[in-house]
C-alpha cells in the first residue's frame, strides 16, 4: 500500500471511529434518561412499571418493575408493589399494604375493590377481578394463589390460606383455607403479632369455641349460641369479642353472603 493510501485509511479510521462514539455516547444518554426512575413526593416508580397519571399515588410508595396501575386507581401512604404485580380498576389501596408478585387487584368494569390498611396480598392472588364490590378490612394476610368472589368482605386481622378460594365473607380474626374456602379457626399468630394480648387471644378462642365448635350433645343453632355469646358477660365487655360478633352479624344482613362454612359446623 502507498503511503497515501495508507493515510486515507488512517483518517477514515478516525472519522468512523469519532461517529461511532458520538452515536453511542447519545444512545447511552438517552438510555439513561429512560431508564431513570421516577420520583414523586418520596415515592419511587420503576421505568418498566406502567402508571397511568390519572392513577392517585400516595407518599413513600414503592411501585416495582412490570406493574400497572390505572387511571381510576389509588395507591395509599407507604404502599409497596412488588414487581409484576396489578391495580386497575376502581380499586383504592389503603396505606401500608403491600402487594406481592403476580396479584392482581380490581377489574376495568364497574364497582369497587376497597382494600384497607397494612394488608398483604400474596404472590399471584387475585383479588376483585370480574367482580363488582368487594371490601378488604385493615391488617388481614393474602397468601399465593387466592381468588376472592365479588361482594365478599374480609374482615381485620384475617387471614386467606394460600391457593383458597373465597365465595363468603371472612369474620374478623378468622382464618380460611381450601377451595370454597371454610374457617379453619383463628389466626392467632397473626392476633399475636399485632399485639393482641394473651387475655384477649384466649377470650377469642374461648369465644370462637363456643359458637363454631359445640359439643355433639348442644343441639342449638348457631343464632342460639351466638345470641349466648352475647349474653356472657366476661366475653361480651371483651372489645375484641364484640367486634367478632359485629362482623358475624353484619355478614348475615341483606345483601350479604354469609360467613365461610366451618367442617364441622353444626348442620343448624
Amino acid at each position: 500500500m502507498s503511503a497515501a493510501a495508507a493515510a486515507v485509511a488512517r483518517a477514515a479510521r478516525r472519522y468512523f471511529s469519532s461517529r461511532l462514539h458520538t452515536t453511542t455516547t447519545r444512545l447511552l444518554h438517552a438510555s439513561d434518561s429512560q431508564a431513570a426512575p421516577r420520583e414523586a413526593s418520596g415515592s419511587f416508580i420503576h421505568p418498566a412499571a406502567v402508571v397511568h397519571p390519572d392513577a392517585a399515588i400516595g407518599q413513600g410508595v414503592s411501585i416495582g418493575p412490570f406493574c400497572t396501575v390505572g387511571p381510576s386507581a389509588r395507591v395509599g401512604d407507604a404502599c409497596q408493589l412488588h414487581a409484576g404485580s396489578h391495580v386497575v380498576g376502581d380499586t383504592e389501596l389503603g396505606e401500608g399494604c403491600v402487594v406481592q408478585t403476580g396479584a392482581i387487584l380490581g377489574a376495568d368494569i364497574p364497582g369497587r375493590t376497597i382494600i384497607g390498611e397494612n394488608n398483604v396480598i400474596g404472590h399471584y392472588a387475585v383479588v376483585g377481578a370480574k367482580c363488582q364490590d368487594l371490601k378488604y378490612k385493615d391488617w388481614t394476610h393474602t397468601a399465593g394463589a387466592v381468588v376472592v368472589h365479588q361482594f365478599c368482605h374480609i374482615g381485620s386481622y384475617s387471614f386467606l390460606g394460600g391457593g383458597s378460594v373465597v365465595a363468603q365473607d371472612v369474620p374478623r380474626y378468622m382464618m380460611v383455607a381450601g377451595d370454597r374456602a371454610e374457617l379453619r379457626g383463628l389466626n392467632i399468630e397473626g392476633l399475636k403479632r399485632n399485639g393482641f394480648s394473651d387475655q384477649e387471644v384466649r377470650r377469642l378462642r374461648k369465644a370462637y369455641q363456643k359458637v363454631f365448635m359445640p359439643t355433639i350433645t348442644n343441639k342449638s343453632s348457631f343464632e342460639d349460641r351466638l345470641a349466648e355469646l352475647e349474653q356472657e358477660i366476661e366475653l361480651s365487655e371483651s372489645p375484641a369479642v364484640s367486634c367478632m360478633v359485629e362482623s358475624i352479624r353484619m355478614s348475615f344482613v341483606q345483601g350479604h353472603r354469609g360467613i365461610c362454612k366451618f367442617r364441622s359446623w353444626n348442620s343448624s
